[in-house]
């Protein structure tokens, strides 16, 4: 099982982030080990060598067969279930690696940084159409974010089509499809909530 996680997906985010309207041309992608699983809605224990780890929330979609190269227009036989996640990071690690021109795995990998939904639910009781769907995050009862997948600079579709093009996708695999604006930082004592069309998906304490 493999966590792939798409970056720079949302215009705004992009803006937050860069303070630039730099956009990307092809969906950027990078992965999670297993180990960064979060399952359960179990607390989240903010690891002791960053002072500075973000919450960004995303749309996780269920892969449910094995392809590679996989077209577009054949994209959506790929997937059925919808879930949220949170991709968990340490950005002052990730602003040092950037800016020494290094990998950043370790500020993106680290154990129990992708809080996964407990559950998924299935894209036709949604509407059917993953590019219309809304979600929240809410810190402390706070609304924090708020994503609708209308506004992503690469759908779904094309995102698989373009990472099945370098890396076979099979059953289970998990793909992170981007945050929106809002991202921030989380702290010992925090509750963070997150609903999708209305379904409350996450719930869980940071310690």
């Amino acid at each position: 099982m493999k966590i792939i996680c798409i970056g720079r997906n949302y215009a705004e985010h992009v803006v937050e982030l860069d303070h630039t309207r730099e956009l990307p041309d092809a969906p950027q992608f990078f992965l999670k080990p297993d180990t960064a699983l979060l399952r359960n809605n179990d607390p989240f224990y903010v690891p002791d060598f960053s002072r500075e780890v973000h919450y960004e929330t995303e749309l996780v979609v269920k892969i449910n067969r094995v392809g590679r190269a996989i077209g577009e227009r054949f994209a959506p036989r790929y997937y059925s279930e919808v879930g949220l996640g949170i991709d968990f990071t340490a950005r002052d690690l990730q602003r040092t690696c950037i800016a020494k021109g290094l990998p950043w795995e370790i500020a993106k990998a680290f154990d129990h940084s992708a809080a996964l939904s407990p559950s998924f639910i299935p894209l036709a009781e949604l509407g059917g159409n993953v590019q219309n769907l809304h979600f929240e995050m809410k810190l402390n009862g706070e609304t924090r974010q708020l994503g609708f997948t209308g506004d992503m600079l690469f759908p779904v579709d094309r995102i698989i089509a373009y990472v099945s093009r370098f890396i076979t996708l099979k059953m289970g695999d998990l793909i992170y499809t981007g945050t929106p604006v809002g991202v921030g930082p989380v702290q010992p004592g925090d509750r963070l909530t997150a609903s999708l069309e209305g379904y409350t998906l996450l719930d869980f304490d940071i310690h």
